[in-house]
């Protein structure tokens, strides 16, 4: 195939809008912020699960503390009960046994208000565990939605640089010959579409002709279109290839 050097100049121009368009493809695809946002998630969902746990540990405590208050109030009602019943009894038995009672429930009430002060110590301890487990909660949600954020940014700004050399290409592209673009468009389908020979080096593959596929490329007119003996792209020849 022949072409003029210029329209096979403007390939290279084609080819570097074509690796903005694939970058701008993949950083939409994958903003760098997304794996930190996936450890998040799944740090997150943990930690709702360990204050779940929590929770549910302060409120079984809570529950006891309301039994144990139950049981404090009706030792005190019977407490009360029997002060007014010794204060009036005459009777010596009745009186002794009402005094025993009486000493029985004070140890009672005794041994309850003891177990209350350890159930609110366990839920003091509760709470500030609790706490400290909503903040780190709290921390991870501000830096998901910091990151989420970010991220949307980075995907906005890849397809502002895909539309945008979308539309160069298009433009540059129709300066081409048909013929010449549907060669390119082929060879880049499968790899390299096109490369600038810049002194002895393929810059489609960075690799370096040899002297006899060099010598190949020196004989040829030009207006031919050459291809790489590596890559298969097509080899485009300026002032810079130092043939």
């Amino acid at each position: 195939m022949k072409s003029r050097p210029a329209d096979q100049q403007l390939l290279l121009e084609i080819a570097s809008l074509d690796a903005v368009i694939r970058q701008s493809e993949h950083a939409r695809r994958n903003p760098e912020q997304a794996s930190r946002v996936h450890e998040l998630l799944a740090q997150r969902q943990s930690q709702s699960a360990e204050l779940t746990t929590l929770l549910g540990a302060r409120d079984d405590v809570k529950a006891e503390l309301t039994r144990l208050e139950s049981d404090v109030a009706l030792v005190d009602a019977r407490i009360a009960r029997d002060t007014e019943r010794l204060a009036a009894t005459s009777n010596v038995k009745e009186a002794q046994g009402l005094e025993h009672e009486l000493a029985s429930l004070t140890k009672r009430k005794s041994d309850l208000e003891d177990a209350e002060l350890d159930l609110m110590e366990r839920i003091e301890a509760a709470e500030s565990a609790i706490a400290t487990h909503e903040a780190a909660i709290a921390e991870t949600n501000d830096e998901g939605t910091r990151l989420s954020l970010a991220a949307k940014e980075s995907v906005a700004a890849a397809v502002a640089r895909s539309e945008a050399a979308s539309r160069d290409r298009s433009a540059i592209a129709a300066r081409v010959p048909t013929d010449l673009l549907a060669m390119y468009e082929r060879l880049a389908s499968r790899g390299v579409g096109a490369g600038l020979l810049r002194r002895r080096t393929c810059e489609g593959c960075n690799m370096v002709l040899s002297g006899t596929d060099l010598q190949t490329v020196r004989q040829a007119a030009d207006d031919d279109v050459l291809t790489c003996p590596e890559c298969g792209g097509i080899l485009v020849r300026t002032d810079e290839s130092g043939l």
